[in-house]
């Protein structure tokens, strides 16, 4: 069973928007409900999530328009179509946007579970089990980082969970650990540009990241003025 099933339903009609999360919350699945593509965005930014549920006509910005925001800046993150439109031509659309499904309205609810499910086993068992990927684990001082699971653990069992750039700007930092990781790499692998409010942002995820390793002060994520930033662990 995939442990971690953290789903985005962003769906503007209120009377299915609120069945789907409400019998999808019933079914254990952890569900955050938006009601257009702007809003999708901003929350993906703030959390993460194993799969999103599209559909595709919505005000403020249309499923396919976000589809093709999340393949460009969230390709990690799989997401399927669940809406009306059912012309063959909007199914290969979907489909060519990157949709790992394409459901049509309306839809049964059992099925749908059934298909998130199965889903999401397939899709973890492709990073975990294909003999070539394996769940990375960091021990760090106290804590333990898996990345697949977007999660830091301290030794009492308390967690933090990381949202998609968190977890690549920590990776990118301990896979480096006591090297310098220079603002122009970092720019460059999370934001895909090296401007100023790239560099804003950076350094807002830096504060993130000392913040949720605070219980250890072992651990540092040191600043080199003008240069980047260097992970460090042990005696200071």
């Amino acid at each position: 069973m995939v442990e971690n099933r953290n789903i985005l339903l962003v769906e503007d009609d209120e009377s299915l928007g609120y069945l789907l999360s409400e019998y999808l919350k019933m079914k254990q699945f952890d569900i955050v409900w938006v009601k257009n593509g702007k809003a999708a965005l901003e929350m993906i930014q703030k959390d993460f999530f194993d799969l999103i549920i599209l559909d595709v006509m919505m005000p403020e910005m249309d499923g396919f328009t976000l589809a093709k925001d999340l393949k460009k800046d969230f390709p990690e993150i799989p997401f399927i179509f669940l809406t009306s439109r059912s012309l063959k031509v909007d199914v290969l659309k979907g489909f060519s946007l990157g949709a790992v499904d394409y459901l049509k309205k309306p839809i049964d609810e059992e099925e749908l579970v059934v298909r998130l499910n199965t889903l999401l086993e397939t899709l973890y068992r492709s990073k975990t089990q294909d003999g070539t990927k394996k769940v990375n684990e960091y021990v760090i001082g106290d804590y333990m980082f898996y990345t697949e699971r977007h999660e830091v653990v301290y030794k009492d069992g308390s967690i933090q969970k990381l949202t998609l750039r968190e977890n690549k700007l920590l990776d990118l930092l301990v896979r480096k650990q006591g090297e310098l990781c220079s603002h122009k790499e970092i720019l460059h692998s999370l934001w895909g540009q090296n401007d100023f409010f790239a560099k804003k942002s950076l350094n807002v995820f830096i504060s993130h990241l000392r913040k949720y390793f605070k219980k250890d002060p072992s651990i540092r994520i040191e600043n080199l003025h003008n240069q980047g930033f260097i992970f460090k662990t042990g005696k200071i």
